[in-house]
């Protein structure tokens, strides 16, 4: 739905913009009776409010948001980095606003951006996320967005993102290679297009070596790292049980290493694992930890290069300007 501004708004109520501006800032000078009589229709048509306006008239607001899930994932950690590296050099400052993996928090920061407070975002969507109207929302008001790394592939923009399928081939095949022949795959959403791509690279891998691809050995665990624990526990225990994991996040990689240590399962000898995953604590864990390991500061930098490319100049179609990066394979302990 098109949003008004507060002219458009003030002459649907038949008041001056005055009157609206003092309602909707709760003013002693107006009645609860109007105030109300503003409030409702300022919500049925969708008004959103530029606090920014007056001061902004003609200039910039010198702000880019970035829109990620979490900061405790390394990946986001470094991305940030590389992000401010280069906004820092522009003049910028960087907004950082976490959706916590929930759509709804996700709409709602979008839904303020549309009120002028930054000049660009960069963005990495929730796992929740499976439509796309609320970026294209954002975009329409003439803000330009670019997805990194967790990317709705409907949006028409540039994506910054890495080789997933590849990965997730490449993850699964040295499992095989050091022996593997139960491999579970443990996901974290199924409507993310990173999950989905690690997903169909792991099931290549399985079928190109003549191995079944067993539908118990998919775990979907959740963003509760509480509830991923006794998932995991379980599926170690089954029968047949894997002897080879790949964990499609960072955050899965514990519970994995806890779960085998409760069940006195040794790593490498028992299960091998292998993780996405950016941790520096990676080779000092016992044992250090295989990774494919993203070029996460480089993904940052690269698009906010890229908005700083596009802000400000018309008829630039961000849409032609995405970009695949190759992850990397660290081969450590966890898997022999």
């Amino acid at each position: 739905m098109k949003n008004i501004n507060i002219k458009e708004l003030a002459r649907e109520l038949k008041l001056s913009v005055s009157t609206v501006s003092k309602a909707l800032h709760d003013s002693h000078e107006i009645s609860e009776e109007t105030k109300q009589r503003v409030l409702k229709a300022a919500a049925r048509l969708n008004y959103v409010p530029n606090p920014y306006a007056s001061s902004l008239r003609g200039r910039k607001s010198k702000n880019i948001g970035v829109v990620i899930p979490e900061v405790a994932d390394s990946f986001f950690s470094l991305a940030i980095n590389g992000i401010e590296s280069v906004a820092h050099e522009k003049g910028y400052h960087v907004l950082i606003c976490l959706t916590h993996e929930s759509f709804e928090n996700e709409k709602t920061i979008l839904k303020e951006f549309q009120g002028g407070r930054v000049d660009g975002v960069l963005m990495s969507v929730s796992g929740e996320t499976s439509q796309s109207g609320h970026i294209n929302d954002l975009i329409s008001k003439g803000v330009p967005l670019i997805l990194f790394d967790r990317v709705c592939e409907d949006v028409e923009t540039a994506k910054i993102t890495t080789d997933d399928f590849a990965s997730g081939y490449r993850a699964t095949e040295h499992l095989i290679q050091q022996g593997c022949d139960e491999i579970a795959f443990l996901d974290i959403s199924k409507s993310l297009s990173i999950s989905r791509k690690r997903l169909e690279g792991y099931l290549q891998a399985i079928g190109d070596h003549q191995l079944k691809a067993d539908k118990k050995n998919i775990i979907l665990c959740t963003n509760d790292t509480n509830k991923n624990y006794p998932l995991i526990k379980k599926m170690l225990q089954q029968e047949n049980r894997p002897n080879g994991v790949v964990s499609s996040v960072e955050k899965l990689t514990m519970p994995v290493y806890k779960a085998c240590a409760a069940l006195k399962l040794k790593i490498p000898g028992d299960v091998k694992v292998v993780c996405f995953s950016n941790l520096e604590t990676a080779p000092i864990l016992n044992p250090s930890l295989t990774t494919i390991t993203q070029p996460a500061f480089e993904m940052g930098k690269i698009a906010a290069t890229l908005l700083f490319k596009v802000l400000g100049k018309s008829n630039f179609d961000l849409a032609k300007e995405s970009l695949v990066i190759s992850s990397a394979l660290e081969v450590r302990d966890s898997t022999g």
